[in-house]
């Protein structure tokens, strides 16, 4: 599992992540949430090594990602997809990644197979549109088969028929027990996929509930996806310092 305790970051004056704690656990889809800024990707990427904690630790299956041997394989992550060589072809992008963590080679065609990028496994990823571009990325966090996986926005330019073979993607991993974590701006799509929520704001815990409990408390219009969509924005307007950003805007 993934545990975030007492997570904090400042760049210089400015806090964004501040004195954070949350566990996500095995066997379910975990959304999270917060508006722009809330501090989700860099917490993201303190989980992933990628930013220094200014205090706390976070932790995957008892340690820091930067002490896990072969990472990829007890880890995936979907950050950037497009941060990609676009000179190098599909394939290649992944068995360098294989390579780098002693992943057997026929991993590479399984996930690629998996994603739907089998038949362009041998174009430059520079000409790949942002759909296939993603797919790619998601072939990337499941390389090591990993017990855990973390995915900033992963619907992004995915047609109508990619969102559904992801969100049930997402479902069958969880339900093969593995731990899996989703950043997302979309309601419905987190409605739909997620069992738990975790919602920040400011950079601090707000909730940490089942999705049906969170949407409960939201009353806007019919269906679980507006009710929840309602309950975020009340929960987040009720941050003052989230109201005041949004007062002066105004």
């Amino acid at each position: 599992m993934i545990e975030v305790r007492n997570l904090g970051k400042r760049y210089g004056g400015r806090t964004v992540v501040d004195d954070l704690s949350f566990t996500v656990r095995p066997g379910r889809v975990t959304g999270f949430l917060g508006p722009n800024g809330a501090g989700k990707s860099t917490t993201l990427r303190m989980i992933l090594g990628l930013d220094r904690p200014t205090r706390g630790r976070a932790l995957i299956d008892g340690r820091p990602y930067q002490e896990l041997a072969r990472p990829l394989c007890h880890a995936g992550a979907l950050l950037d997809a497009s941060a990609l060589h676009g000179g190098r072809r599909a394939g290649d992008h992944l068995r360098w990644l294989a390579r780098s963590n002693g992943i057997a080679r026929r991993r590479v065609g399984e996930v690629l197979e998996l994603v739907g990028l089998a038949d362009v496994a041998s174009r430059r990823t520079r000409g790949f549109s942002l759909g296939m571009t993603q797919r790619l990325g998601i072939a990337a966090a499941l390389l090591g088969d990993p017990p855990v996986l973390m995915l900033d926005e992963p619907v992004n330019g995915l047609d109508p028929e990619g969102i559904r073979w992801l969100r049930n993607l997402l479902r069958d991993l969880a339900a093969e027990g593995r731990t899996v974590l989703v950043s997302s701006h979309l309601m419905t799509e987190t409605a739909r996929t997620a069992d738990q929520l975790v919602v920040i704001g400011r950079g601090r815990l707000l909730a940490d509930v089942p999705v049906a409990e969170f949407a409960a408390t939201g009353t806007g219009g019919e269906g679980e996806a507006a009710a929840l969509e309602d309950a975020f924005l009340r929960l987040t307007d009720a941050s003052l310092e989230y109201r005041g950003e949004r007062e002066g805007q105004r």
